[in-house]
């Protein structure tokens, strides 16, 4: 096919399913982002196609490292990515792949997606691919089709995969099961020291990085880190690995082959004691039950009596005419009744 009209079919209508094969193969970084809207995109026809390519590659498909960077807005979570994995691309000779998830309006569903302009100098390397995708709704810090993305930048080589989480909190769950390293970012002196010993998201991070320790702040980021290692020994580890907890400047890019490091001793370890295999089984199976629960709410609302009863059970809940328990009570009842 001629360049310019590769160009125009890269740009206009969907693919052909062996033409996003061979792109994502090919690591196509614009075939490969398109494969990406493809697995996104709610249209029926393309959820076909999306699910025909995700079979397509599963023989492609290798392991990669992933690692899931969370953290409160504003700790610098897409400065830091930048920073590492310009050490990888750079320093290393290495690929990385970005999958950034951008927070959505509860009213619009629209997001900004600006990651890409917070991480400059890896968007112009190309080893490097970067996609910023909306959570859509999505709890637990990831877009819904993030496991599939994963699957597509590993069909394409990206043995590096950073998956940027939206940056909610305690409520950031679900990637813990989609990564092999689960990095925790926080800032000096912001008060969270004591928030280790709460359940949730801190008892199933692997690290923790006191980012922005330069200048005058690396006196404070100093106690921060020994305030955080202590409290990292009253939480669980995972496969005989006890969670470390690192320095550094985005920044200045100081102290990032140190943390590089210690991801890859934190995979040496798993790997020895046979627990990586198992993270990703159980992962696996966590993404299977998701899959089955979301499959079980589409049957339930296609139910002609479901969609019927639904709008004006769901005006008596918000005017108080009946309880939850009791309108979602009689929605089962219909649904058992009209399968």
């Amino acid at each position: 096919m001629p360049s310019s009209a590769r160009t125009t079919r890269r740009l206009g209508a969907r693919l052909q399913l062996a033409e996003y094969v061979a792109g994502v193969l090919a690591a196509d970084r614009a075939i490969l982002s398109q494969a990406i809207t493809l697995i996104e995109s709610d249209l029926p026809a393309d959820a076909e196609l999306g699910m025909q390519l995700l079979e397509a590659l599963i023989p492609h498909i290798a392991k990669s490292r992933r690692l899931g960077i969370s953290g409160a807005p504003g700790v610098g979570k897409s400065t830091f990515i930048d920073a590492l994995g310009i050490h990888i691309t750079r320093g290393l000779g290495e690929r990385v792949a970005v999958l950034s998830v951008d927070p959505s309006s509860p009213i619009s569903r629209g997001s900004i997606l600006g990651d890409k302009t917070r991480m400059a100098r890896l968007a112009a390397d190309e080893r490097a691919f970067i996609r910023p995708s909306p959570a859509a709704g999505q709890l637990g810090g990831v877009a819904p089709r993030t496991r599939e993305a994963i699957l597509l930048c590993e069909a394409a080589g990206y043995r590096n995969i950073f998956i940027e989480t939206v940056g909610v909190g305690q409520s950031e769950t679900t990637v813990h099961a989609i990564c092999d390293f689960f990095l925790l970012l926080v800032l000096p002196g912001a008060g969270d020291e004591l928030q280790m010993i709460k359940r949730g998201i801190m008892e199933m991070i692997d690290g923790i990085v006191v980012n922005k320790a330069d200048g005058d702040n690396r006196a404070q980021a100093e106690r921060a880190r020994a305030e955080y290692a202590t409290a990292l020994h009253l939480l669980p580890g995972y496969g005989g690995w006890t969670p470390r907890v690192a320095l550094c400047s985005s920044l200045e890019a100081t102290d990032i082959p140190e943390i590089w490091q210690m991801m890859l001793d934190h995979e040496a370890q798993l790997e020895s004691s046979g627990r990586s295999a198992e993270r990703r089984a159980l992962g696996n199976l966590q993404w299977m039950r998701e899959l089955i629960s979301g499959g079980l709410s589409e049957i339930f609302n296609s139910v002609p009596s479901i969609s019927e009863l639904t709008p004006q059970l769901e005006d008596d809940v918000r005017r108080g005419r009946i309880t939850p328990h009791a309108a979602s009570r009689r929605l089962l009842k219909a649904f058992q009744s009209g399968r």
